[in-house]
């Protein structure tokens, strides 16, 4: 069994870093339908701006907002402005093909990857 790629959102732009919130990333509910990702699930995060990478779990924001948000302590390391990928990981016992998203940056999306 092998952790592998299965979701990714690519260019995203952090719209708010919320310090006072329990933790996790907002995401614009489209863009969690895209992917795939679930309301919960752990996913990687990496700031293609300062090469800032954490952990944490989604939570679903407004549908068409736009919206990633970095929540918590999280927002000590990846702030508003920066351009991250967001990635969900799959434990499988055989490759799979990830499904891979572009966004504009206003988190709109432009195409699959």
């Amino acid at each position: 069994m092998r952790f592998v790629l299965r979701s990714k959102i690519h260019k995203a732009t952090v719209t708010e870093a919320d310090l006072d919130y329990i933790g996790s990333i907002t995401i614009d509910e489209n863009l969690i339908d895209k992917v795939g990702f679930w309301p919960g699930e752990k996913v990687l995060v990496v700031s293609n701006t300062t090469g800032a990478r954490l952990e944490t779990y989604v939570i679903v924001g407004e549908r068409d907002s736009g919206i990633i948000c970095m929540n918590g302590a999280a927002a000590h390391l990846i702030k508003k402005g920066e351009e991250v990928i967001i990635m969900g990981f799959e434990l499988s016992d055989k490759p799979i093909k990830p499904v891979s998203i572009l966004v504009d940056k206003s988190n709109k999306f432009l195409r699959f990857l």
